[in-house]
């Protein structure tokens, strides 16, 4: 459908909005947008709320950089949780997915990204440094570099991996479970247990 076609204006412009969410093409957001139409105004008024008050009050804990409603996450602050072991991933994403298979109860780090020069994404743009604090002030026992199975994630892995060896700490690395090049968030739940429960050494995984 052209922009022409569109009797109206405002319509016009909210599935241009919603167009630009990621996975939503034109035509899934105009679906969207008559469905938000025809329902009930309350419907659309609390959605719009929704959005607008996770936009501005959503924080990001300032231990490991996981969304949360207050400074510090629910996982962070939740004295079950197993402090001696940091689970290294990539993005908030990961975080949900490990979350969902029930098989860990240490804490995160989340990188908020992965090396990437072609992106144009360097060592300096994640938290890396903060992982590297964490180790200085906190008593930990391991950390598991638990990113996706790519070239960019393999080369962070082993820039961490340098970053941290000089730490009395195991540095360890989830097992292949999850095929090459695929993303950690789209592994079934099982697969990704597994991997966690069966990781192995780091140095174990690096190719000499």
């Amino acid at each position: 459908m052209t922009l022409n076609t569109y009797s109206s204006k405002l319509v016009e412009n909210a599935v241009g909005e919603l167009s630009k969410l990621p996975g939503i093409g034109r035509k899934t957001a105009l679906r969207l947008a008559l469905y938000l139409l025809k329902e009930d105004k309350i419907e659309s008024e609390m959605l719009g709320e929704a959005i607008i008050k996770m936009r501005s009050e959503v924080k990001f804990c300032k231990i490991c950089h996981n969304i949360s409603d207050d400074d510090v996450c629910n996982i962070c602050s939740n004295p079950k949780r197993d402090t001696t072991v940091i689970c290294v991933v990539e993005d908030i994403r990961d975080v949900m997915a490990i979350e969902n298979t029930s098989q860990y109860n240490g804490l995160y780090h989340v990188l908020g990204g992965i090396i990437s020069p072609m992106d144009g994404i360097g060592p300096n743009d994640l938290s890396i440094g903060k992982l590297v604090e964490r180790l200085e002030q906190e008593t930990v026992h391991e950390v598991i570099l638990a990113l996706s199975a790519t070239i960019e994630g393999d080369t962070t892995g082993f820039y961490i991996y340098k970053q941290i060896r000089k730490f009395p700490v195991v540095v360890s690395t989830i097992a292949r479970g999850v095929a090459i090049g695929d993303e950690l968030e789209y592994a079934d739940e099982i697969t990704l247990g597994r991997s966690i429960i069966n990781r192995l050494p780091y140095e174990n995984s690096v190719k000499p």
